[in-house]
Order: C-alpha cells, then structure tokens, then sequence
C-alpha cells in the first residue's frame, strides 16, 4: 500500500513541475500600420500583414496568445514576435490579419480585448518518470 502512495506522489510532482500559470489579461488593442510591411520586428522576423502575429512588451517571443473580441465573441491566436504596443493606454498590437478577423479595423483602429495565453504543454524529461 505505501508503494501506491510513493507513486501517486511522485506523479504529483511530475504535474506540478510541468503546470504554469497562464498569463491573462483585458485592455486594449490596435493594429500594425501598413507602413510597417516587411520591416524588421524585435525577434528579427519581418512584418507580414497576412500572418498571425502580435507585439505585447514583456511576454517571451514564440507564446501564443487568444485574443478575443469581446462584442462579438471572435477570437483569434496570434504568435508574440515584437515588442510593443508604444501607446501606454494598449496592451497589445496585432497583425493586420489578427485585426481584422477580430473586427478591429472597420472603426477607431482600437478595440477592447480579452488576451489568454495559450499552454504549451512541455512533455516531463523521461528519466524523471518513476
């Protein structure tokens, strides 16, 4: 019987070495400007108004975020490669692709939002694995 409790134990463990709190977060969002087509981004990436991609100021680059437009209920998941938005009153700035799918750009170009990050579920290194 304690052989049973040693194992549940050390699966704890396991599953709570592997869990992470999810950033969340509400505020406001806008989008990239067409001048910014093609241009370098923080990670070195290019610009590219048809791709799923985000600037958020602290979260790593390669999180995965759900945006979602509250008033609507649409969502999208964009990937962090730039840092920003330069606005103090913004949480987030989106690819032009992200923003429209969310309904952003056919008004002010700012847009209250809910962001989520996606989990990326990291497997537990196999030797710590009873």
């Amino acid at each position: 019987m304690c052989t049973g409790s040693v194992n549940g134990i050390a699966q704890q463990a396991v599953i709570d070495s592997a869990w992470k709190q999810v950033y969340r977060d509400t505020g406001y969002a806008s989008y990239y400007a067409a001048k910014f087509e093609g241009r370098k981004t923080a990670n070195g990436e290019r610009y590219r108004k048809k791709e799923l991609t985000a600037a958020h100021r602290t979260l790593p680059f390669g999180t995965l975020l759900k945006v979602t437009n509250p008033k609507n209920g649409k969502w999208v998941v964009v990937r962090v490669n730039d840092r920003g938005p330069h606005h103090r009153k913004r949480i987030i700035d989106l690819s032009y692709r992200a923003a429209k799918h969310l309904g952003l750009v056919n008004g002010p170009g700012v847009l209250k939002v809910y962001i989520e990050e996606v989990p990326q579920f990291e497997p537990p290194p196999t030797d710590s694995i009873p």
